[in-house]
């Protein structure tokens, strides 16, 4: 049986992830597409942005937190580099890195070419980042299937 905190953890952790994963998608298949129409106006798309960034950075440091604790709890370094379940934990970290830094690319992209009073331009030149970000949103929600799932 779990221990509470572990319990506690894992609830943080999962809760977390679906809601950053969750808004780098609707960002990249929800905003950035009416952005790059033109069909929204520089204000409601740089108030979205900041508060994806604020979003993003929020739920960076909570997963690193609860996933720290846990990863703490639950592997040792030998375990970590010498099983699949290692390398999973392994694959988890590097993807949320990856994430991390394509919304931090991709927001700025976005924020630079506001600053200008541009839309399309920086909703085209973010878009590359967002669909990068999507992809390793995709992976961490997988890799936490497959440890969740028992692998």
């Amino acid at each position: 049986m779990a221990s509470i905190d572990l319990t506690i953890g894992y609830v943080l952790h999962m809760l977390f992830a679906g809601l950053w994963t969750g808004s780098v998608l609707f960002m990249t298949y929800g905003v950035l597409p009416v952005a790059r129409d033109g069909s929204i106006d520089t204000d409601p798309f740089a108030d979205i942005t900041s508060r994806l960034l604020t979003l993003s950075r929020a739920c960076a440091a909570l997963l690193f937190l609860t996933g720290g604790h846990l990863a703490g709890n639950l592997y040792t370094v030998e375990r970590l580099t010498g099983s699949t379940r290692g390398y999973l934990v392994i694959a988890m970290i590097v993807l949320w890195l990856a994430l991390a830094g394509l919304v931090e690319v991709g927001t700025s992209k976005i924020s630079d070419g506001l600053a200008e009073r541009k839309l399309r331009e920086p909703a085209n030149n973010a878009r590359p980042f967002f669909l990068a970000g999507s992809v390793a949103a995709l992976g961490l929600l997988v890799v936490a299937g497959l440890l969740l799932g028992g692998v």
